[in-house]
């Protein structure tokens, strides 16, 4: 087992991971806040090659039109990440990697909040895929290495729940 994660996160890595390659079906990450541990978590499992598609870290608009593909004309008069422009997110990752489900994720990890006033420790979190929802999750913590597990834990247990469902 990995060091790097709480026992949460392994087992749902592990049971993401189970659910993912019984059904011959892959995961993409396009993840903002959460700084590349989501990404890090799904490939803790050995054999991450059968179901993990790929992912990024797209923390800035720049790096969300460059690398998951995001029409431009979706940012102008950006005031922070909303649970439409977090779905658009998703899908632009699934269809440019090709994956079954893509989980994305955006929001302030802290100390402070955003220029759209949200507080930090709030993150929009999406599922694109056979289920597609978006959802905003509070923290109510300011600390940004505390958000950024949490934000991590939030969107495993969202993808879980999301292929579950399926």
């Amino acid at each position: 087992m990995s060091k790097f994660l709480n026992a949460e996160q392994q087992e749902l890595t592990n049971e993401i991971a189970a659910l993912l390659t019984d059904r011959g079906e892959t995961v993409a990450v396009a993840e903002a806040t959460a700084g590349g541990l989501v990404s890090a978590a799904l490939l803790s499992v050995a054999g991450a090659s059968r179901y993990y598609s790929g992912g990024g870290v797209v923390y800035t608009l720049k790096s969300r039109t460059a690398l998951a593909g995001v029409d431009p004309a979706e940012y102008e008069n950006y005031r922070g990440t909303t649970e439409q422009l977090l779905a658009s997110l998703a899908e632009a990752m699934r269809q440019r990697l090709g994956s079954t489900w893509v989980i994305a994720e955006s929001g302030m990890a802290g100390p402070t909040g955003g220029r759209s006033g949200a507080p930090p420790g709030r993150t929009v979190i999406g599922v694109a895929g056979p289920v597609a929802r978006t959802a905003v999750f509070e923290t109510g913590i300011d600390d940004r290495a505390t958000n950024m597990v949490e934000f991590t834990t939030l969107a495993l247990r969202y993808l879980r729940d999301a292929i579950r469902e399926a």
